[in-house]
């Protein structure tokens, strides 16, 4: 059997955020929603200084390319409908 990674990479624009402080508290919210919903993990990847974008990665171990197309698709919706930041950039990997 062999295992995939499904990699996906999110960009976001959050226009109202105005300091690094209020970023931390929209990144963090995010992410542990997103790892408690969906059991993978996920990290701020890229653009820590920058106020106004946020770009997050997301790692999920699945049995098969379905799945992990699957996964990615219910995460991107997820993002969506959690978050007021507009979704600018996806990028998507199995490994």
């Amino acid at each position: 059997m062999m295992i995939r990674i499904a990699v996906l990479t999110i960009k976001l624009y959050a226009p109202w955020v105005h300091s690094l402080k209020e970023k931390r508290m929209v990144v963090k919210s995010l992410l542990s929603k997103i790892r408690n919903k969906f059991q993978v993990s996920a990290a701020e990847v890229a653009d820590q200084d920058i106020h106004q974008s946020i770009i997050i990665g997301i790692a999920a171990i699945v049995p098969h390319n379905a799945q992990a197309d699957h996964v990615m698709d219910e995460v991107i919706s997820f993002v969506e409908q959690t978050t007021e930041a507009e979704i600018i950039a996806e990028e998507r990997e199995i490994r």
